[in-house]
């Protein structure tokens, strides 16, 4: 019992839906194909079989489909309920082959230990149908990577790749990470991301031009007073914005090719009625960035430069900026151009010494010690038109300049005790222990304020937050003179009620 093939991902659901109950299937499997090339070569197909002709329990497996069945990938037995009228009439049944999907995808993420998760009522889940057939689209993703004969995977990976990142799959994978929370989020697209680096490696090894699919996963969430926006982006797919020569050796390429940032974007907003206007405040809450590793200590100390060799953040920018500005009076910011004050302190030493009797001259040394204090993260803000900029810039904390920008010098690349180096567990580092950044309103939680027209109360305005994500890569540990810039763009949409 089989389906024909399709251009567009197959509905998993309804497909399964459909099925006639389990006790009058006329073989012991069914099957659907995923992908099928347009030539004469294999394709790649999902089934489901009954567990040794019983009717209480069901396999998955992915296959590719030649003259003889290779198998990819096959389920653990999932126990159903024999008189289900199909295999997604109980909601026990679907939570069990969902979880099934979840933890198989979970098990490709680098970190075993697995945060506990509980589905809520999938009754109560919006557009579960979506979120399921997205699980069986990444499962096939992963597969195929990882398992799919030569002759198979290229052409079967570029089709899921267009499904992978098209609209409808974005908003799946939305409605998913809600459902799975932020724990689980983060595990799975750690183990998303690892495929897809490894996906990325072995084209470039080919010297094959590539366009990564989903190499920048975010979404943006509007809540009571809060603004949100989640990102996650394997570094091996950010844009190179310049690099040093020589080129790095083996083991650095390993080490930087295999991270992904982790960021999320947090922003307090507050509604202000004002007697001839409305005030709209936006206030940063947090904003953190984590360049997190995508393989397991000893694999990263084999085959890399160790896990202390990797990209650090040297720039964040952010732009806020509402959509429809027909009601937008004017926008205000907070915080004045720096005017700082440089903290100077000088120490004059003057040296001198008489020679012997018996000799003549007098040698005689002076010095001078100028210190001059500076905070590595600069905040500025800014204002184009209606969009209010925050900016975030590190600089190098010896000669003060902007790190994302300029290369340090080869004096300080040798020199063990400069600023950069140790930098994860050196008391003046300007990162966490863990090599990220974290900006909290303490510090940085400065506003950005529009004024928009009274006529506007009581709708709904969207507001874009676009952003940018410098990562520079300077040597910590490891000798090389080899450094480099990545950047990463995203946007995401956003509401606010004027009330």
């Amino acid at each position: 019992m089989a389906s024909s093939s399709s251009s567009s991902f197959p509905d998993i659901w309804t497909w399964i839906q459909n099925l006639p109950p389990i006790t009058e299937w006329t073989s012991n499997s069914v099957s659907i194909s995923i992908f099928s090339s347009s030539s004469f070569r294999p394709s790649l197909k999902l089934s489901i079989s009954k567990k040794l002709q019983s009717s209480s329990f069901v396999i998955f497996s992915l296959f590719a489909d030649y003259s003889e069945i290779i198998s990819l990938w096959t389920s653990k037995s999932i126990r159903i309920n024999p008189k289900s009228v199909n295999l997604l009439d109980h909601e026990d049944n679907v939570s069990k082959i969902f979880l099934t999907l979840v933890d198989v995808i979970l098990q490709y993420c680098p970190n075993k230990n697995i945060s506990l998760f509980r589905l809520p009522k999938l009754s109560s889940v919006t557009n579960f149908k979506e979120i399921f057939n997205f699980s069986f689209l990444t499962l096939s993703f992963l597969i195929c990577i990882y398992e799919a004969p030569t002759d198979l995977r290229s052409e079967c990976l570029h089709r899921l790749k267009e499904h992978y990142a098209c609209e409808q799959s974005r908003e799946a994978s939305k409605l998913l990470m809600r459902l799975l929370g932020s724990n689980v989020e983060e595990q799975w697209m750690r183990a998303v991301n690892l495929a897809i680096t490894n996906w990325i490696v072995e084209v470039q090894a080919k010297n094959t031009a590539l366009k990564t699919p989903s190499s920048l996963f975010s979404y943006g969430n509007s809540t009571f007073g809060m603004w949100k926006v989640q990102l996650f982006c394997p570094v091996i797919a950010m844009d190179l914005e310049k690099s040093s020569n020589p080129s790095p050796d083996e083991k650095v390429v390993f080490s930087l090719n295999y991270h992904q940032v982790e960021g999320v974007i947090q922003l307090n907003h507050r509604v202000i009625i004002r007697d001839s206007w409305i005030e709209v405040v936006a206030r940063v809450d947090n904003i953190r960035c984590d360049i997190v590793k995508l393989v397991n200590d000893t694999l990263m100390k084999e085959r890399g430069a160790g896990k202390a060799e990797k990209h650090f953040p040297s720039r964040i920018s952010l732009q806020l900026t509402p959509i429809q500005q027909m009601n937008v009076l004017s926008i205000s910011v907070s915080k004045s151009s720096e005017n700082p004050i440089r903290d100077i302190s000088s120490e004059k030493t003057v040296e001198g010494s008489l020679n012997p009797p018996n000799t003549l001259g007098l040698n005689i040394s002076a010095g001078e010690t100028v210190t001059v204090s500076l905070k590595p993260w600069k905040f500025e803000q800014s204002v184009y038109g209606n969009s209010g900029n925050l900016n975030w810039y590190l600089h190098d904390s010896v000669n003060g300049r902007e790190v994302f920008s300029s290369k340090p010098s080869m004096f300080s690349l040798l020199n063990p005790r400069a600023w950069f180096k140790n930098r994860y567990k050196n008391v003046y580092r300007p990162f966490t222990r863990q090599g990220g950044i974290i900006f909290a309103d303490d510090e940085y939680g400065e506003n950005v304020v529009w004024k928009v027209d009274k006529s506007a109360r009581g709708k709904v305005m969207e507001w874009e937050i676009r952003g940018w994500i410098w990562l520079t890569y300077w040597p910590n540990k490891h000798r090389t003179f080899y450094t480099e810039t990545r950047r990463l763009e995203f946007r995401e949409i956003v509401q606010l009620t004027l009330a």
